[in-house]
């Protein structure tokens, strides 16, 4: 059944005539893809209103679209959405809170239920999939166009690790499904994010090499500063490496904990079963049930995350 509250987000659209879509800090291509496929969406069915992407670029995705230069004006009596953020803290450009009226559209759990409109839908496997649902139920007021559908499977693509993950539904398949029927070549966008650059390739060969794996399946590494400089690369070259832990044999959950310049370190969290995203919450973060994020303020934290991992790693072989 149509959820209600898709009618009541494109009635805010259709009400006003500046809409400023934001996503979060660090975009991944769910972020980009919609952000940028509402954007389409609201540009072909509204052509009168004035539409704006916000937030910092991120050059290994281009091809998902670059983000506008915004007078602070413009959110004078605007609506501004926010999709694929969980918590507000992490939304990209702080003036999101400028406008007159807010929408959050999100499939994370909602513990920050920000908004005057708050949509979230934990089992949607992107926010990318329920933007492409709210366009397949509201008909002709918000159509789906070649450009949108493109961005929009390159979302879902992205968040599901190419459908492989345990977030891909039985609607998961049909969204994508309704989505390739549109003009644009679903293998070029495969091709694309299946593509690395050298170093990151060399980068993902060290991974595999240096990984720490325990006799409970708790896989780790650290990236330190001098390791990334090794291989002339930064923190955002080190998310195609996150998948590949568990490519591994024998490993049930793993952390890539990867330092930055102030020597903090992020910590990307990946599990095949244990539920970890309360593990993140402890160390200031958060996330999915099997895909999180947190920080560790030194290498100490990052044991005691491990262990977390462990005792975690171990429970869910006693019961499974």
């Amino acid at each position: 059944m149509e959820n209600p509250i898709y009618a009541d987000i494109v009635n805010k659209i259709q009400a006003y005539a500046t809409i400023i879509i934001h996503r979060h800090l660090r975009p991944d291509p769910d972020a980009l893809g919609s952000q940028n496929g509402l954007a389409s969406l609201i540009r072909q069915a509204y052509p009168e209103k004035k539409v704006f992407v916000a937030g910092e670029n991120e050059d290994s995705l281009s091809y998902l679209g670059s983000m506008d230069s915004i007078p602070d004006e413009a959110y004078e009596g605007a609506l501004v959405i926010v999709t694929d953020t969980a918590n507000q803290p992490r939304v990209s450009d702080k003036r999101y809170v400028k406008g007159e009226y807010l929408i959050k559209i999100d499939h994370h759990p909602n513990e920050d239920p920000y908004g005057d409109i708050c949509l979230v839908e934990t089992q949607a496997s992107s926010s990318s999939e329920i933007i492409a649902k709210i366009s397949f139920s509201t008909g002709d007021k918000l159509p789906m166009n070649d450009a949108a559908a493109r961005l929009l499977y390159a979302g879902i693509v992205g968040d599901t690790g190419r459908f492989l993950y345990p977030a891909t539904t039985a609607m998961t398949m049909k969204i994508a499904s309704k989505l390739m029927q549109f003009d644009f070549s679903a293998s070029d966008i495969s091709q694309m994010m299946n593509t690395n650059s050298l170093k990151t390739a060399n980068l993902s060969g060290f991974v595999l090499q240096s990984l720490t794996i325990n006799d409970v399946g708790v896989a780790s590494i650290i990236l330190s500063q001098e390791i990334l400089g090794k291989f002339g690369a930064v923190d955002s070259d080190t998310a195609p490496v996150v998948p590949l832990p568990g490519t591994v044999e024998g490993v049930l959950c793993w952390g890539i904990f990867v330092e930055q310049p102030n020597g903090t370190y992020r910590c990307r969290l990946r599990s095949k079963g244990p539920i970890i995203n309360e593990v993140a919450k402890r160390h200031g973060g958060g996330g999915h049930p099997l895909a999180s994020g947190a920080n560790a303020k030194d290498e100490s934290e990052i044991n005691d995350i491990i262990l977390e991992l462990e005792e975690l790693a171990i429970e869910w072989q006693n019961t499974h």
